[in-house]
């Protein structure tokens, strides 16, 4: 980025999807059907954010809202907010931008009721790891052989509590 660059943050919209599935091609082995974005983005809209610098599409990340058991006490129900998807492009990263991705999309989980989060992170992902630490997230448990390429994930969470919206 040059100090000229012009840097957007913003909701996704449905004319961003060609270059958000082409970031998701690019740079994680998980390649997602059109349809799966369109159904993340019509659950959440607000969660589903991306990141412009000089009117190209750079990073997005989405998220939805699922309920079920907490992971904190088998006994309680919750509604988590599930990030689903993070992603920069490679000559874009390290400028803090994934990081003010997923602060919106968490804010937006929140405003919607979220009373925690998770996310499963690629064990081997240790950049990703750091950054989801650094935001509240921690490591539960490690899901064996989770991805197609039979991969180990972190299931990280956070329990919301009244400091939790993010900056």
């Amino acid at each position: 980025m040059t100090e000229q660059s012009s840097v957007i943050f913003r909701r996704f919209e449905l004319k961003d999807l060609d270059q958000v599935m082409e970031i998701n091609k690019q740079t994680l082995p998980e390649n997602y059907p059109e349809r799966f974005f369109r159904t993340i983005f019509s659950e959440l809209p607000s969660a589903f954010l991306i990141c412009e610098i000089n009117g190209d599409v750079v990073g997005y990340t989405m998220a939805r809202l699922e309920k079920g058991l907490s992971h904190y006490s088998i006994f309680h129900r919750a509604k988590k907010g599930h990030t689903v998807s993070v992603a920069v492009k490679p000559e874009y990263r390290r400028r803090g931008l994934a990081t003010k991705l997923l602060k919106g999309s968490i804010n937006a989980m929140i405003e919607h009721g979220a009373t925690e989060l998770f996310l499963e992170v690629r064990v081997s992902n240790s950049a990703a790891v750091n950054l989801y630490k650094s935001l509240g997230y921690e490591i539960l448990k490690e899901i064996r052989h989770y991805y197609r390429n039979y991969e180990s994930a972190y299931l990280m969470v956070q329990k919301i509590t009244k400091n939790s919206k993010k900056g």
